[in-house]
Parts: structure tokens; C-alpha cells; sequence
């Protein structure tokens, strides 16, 4: 396996290519985004912010970072990397994006779980600068980059995979970007996922929604796969960091947190749904 750069990178101001000139993406209007000394690029304008400081904090990142290194989700990155190395693609080159990378684990672990014949694109993109610093720093073989789902910028039809776990898919972005035949891979929250944990900072949980088996609008799904199993979470810390990570940390009143923060251990469980669609 061999990593080259990524490089179809489009302006966020005016969707023309970006080329590389020394330590800066620009573009033929004249546009200029300098590569921080970490090796990441900021292409979110301040027009497409919705906040100061969009995504998640510092903190936030620094639970998921210690939670997922320390493999409590691996098999979820397992059966990612089945997902976007499927037997039935034989391609010698992949290029793939990271909708939502975070820390950069799922991305660094796909660099390490791809064929030894495949030669890997690859770029993560975050709305977090805390998030896209920190895998900046750890990982230095993909692209990083500070941007949004619902504006990516990268050029039209230039990638084979486009990964969203746990975050928001933008479906008409996704197709934008991807090459005809190419696939958006995702992975999100099932039911009983966590169940365990809601149960005790929630006074009631809600019915879960009915899953929609229905395609978006220009892709047509080709597989399907629920990654479920029983996790413990050995002490305080861990427990911990699994919530920051969580939209349940803002979303739970104070009492339920203070009832999560006496536990000494817990046992969950994980459920995740993953799909793989292919573009139309």
C-alpha cells in the first residue's frame, strides 16, 4: 500500500481547482489558503460558518481521541474496512474522503488496513479546527482539512469514496464529488445503540425511529450490515470520555449526568448500522 497526495481540491469561494504554489492552495481568481505549519488547509469561508467555532471543542476531541485509541470501536473500523476494500472492486488506486473525520482514527485505520497492491488518496475534512489539528498531528499520510459537508470542496467526480460515520450526510454533495460507480459508505447509531448508557442519564428514552430502507435520490444501495456487540467500559475515565463524545453530554439534564458520573464501570451496547450506496 502507498499513500500520494490529494489534490483535487476545489476553491471554497468559487468551486475553480486549486493547484499547489510552495506552501498555499490557489486558485486563477487569486484566492489563496496556506497550509498550517501542522499540515492541515482551512477551506471553511467565514460566510459559511454558523458559529465563531463550529464543531466540536477541544475537549471533545481529546475523549474521542483516548477512546477510540484505546479500540473500544475497532470492530466498527473493521467492518469499514471491509466496506470500502470490497471483493468486488479491483481498483489499483482509491481515492477517498472522510466526511466528518474527527481525530483522523477511521482514516488512519483504513491506511492500515488497505491492500498492499492499492494506492491511496486520501483526505479527512472536519467543521472542527480542534479536530482537523488533532489528526493533523497524528497522522501525517492523508490531506487535512477544516471545511463543511454541505460545501465540499473538492472537484466534481474525482473520488471513489466518500465515508460518513456518525455525522451528517450531505447526499447531493456526496454525488457531486463522486466518480459515477463510486460510493458513500456510512455508518450511524441503531437503535439499541448505547441503550444502556441513555437509560441512565434519560428519566424515559424515546421509540426509535423506523430506519428508511429507501436509497437517496442518485444512488442505489448495494449493501447493508449492522456491527453490534457488548462493550465494557472498565472505569470512570472511560465512561466519561464516552459521553463527551456523544451529543448526549448537551442533550441530558444535570441529574442524569451526575448519575453517570458515580458509575465505576458499565456495560453497553454497540449497534451500528452500515451502508455502502453506489452513485447512479
Amino acid at each position: 500500500m502507498t499513500i500520494s497526495a490529494f489534490e483535487a481540491f476545489a476553491c471554497p469561494l468559487d468551486g475553480s481547482a486549486l493547484q499547489l504554489k510552495g506552501r498555499s492552495w490557489q486558485c486563477e481568481a487569486g484566492h489563496s489558503f496556506d497550509i498550517a505549519r501542522q499540515g492541515y488547509v482551512h477551506l471553511l469561508p467565514v460566510q459559511n460558518k454558523r458559529s465563531k467555532d463550529p464543531g466540536d471543542n477541544k475537549e471533545m476531541v481529546a475523549a474521542r481521541q483516548r477512546f477510540l485509541n484505546a479500540g473500544f470501536y475497532q470492530p466498527i473500523a473493521d467492518a469499514l474496512s471491509s466496506a470500502v476494500f470490497h471483493k468486488n472492486d479491483h481498483k489499483t488506486r482509491l481515492t477517498c474522503l472522510d466526511a466528518g473525520c474527527g481525530e483522523g482514527y477511521y482514516m488512519h485505520y483504513l491506511a492500515e488496513k488497505a491492500p498492499g497492491t492499492t494506492e491511496l488518496s486520501l483526505v479527512g475534512l472536519d467543521i472542527s479546527k480542534w479536530a482537523v489539528l488533532a489528526a493533523a498531528k497524528q497522522y501525517k499520510g492523508p490531506a487535512w482539512v477544516v471545511g463543511s459537508n454541505a460545501n465540499l470542496p473538492v472537484l466534481p467526480e474525482t473520488l471513489d469514496r466518500v465515508l460518513c460515520l456518525f455525522g451528517f450526510p450531505v447526499y447531493p454533495e456526496f454525488a457531486r464529488v463522486l466518480r459515477s460507480g463510486g460510493e458513500a459508505v456510512l455508518v450511524e447509531a441503531g437503535p439499541d445503540h448505547l441503550k444502556e448508557l441513555r437509560e441512565i442519564i434519560y428519566p424515559e428514552l424515546k421509540a426509535p425511529k423506523p430506519p428508511s430502507n429507501a436509497a437517496p435520490d442518485g444512488f442505489t444501495t448495494v449493501e447493508t450490515n449492522v456491527i453490534r456487540y457488548s462493550l465494557t467500559l472498565p472505569n470512570k475515565n472511560a465512561i466519561a470520555d464516552l459521553l463527551a463524545m456523544t451529543p448526549h453530554l448537551y442533550r441530558a439534564k444535570a441529574e442524569g449526568l451526575a448519575r453517570a458520573e458515580e458509575l465505576e464501570s458499565l456495560t453497553v451496547t454497540v449497534e451500528a448500522n452500515l451502508k455502502r450506496l453506489k452513485k447512479n
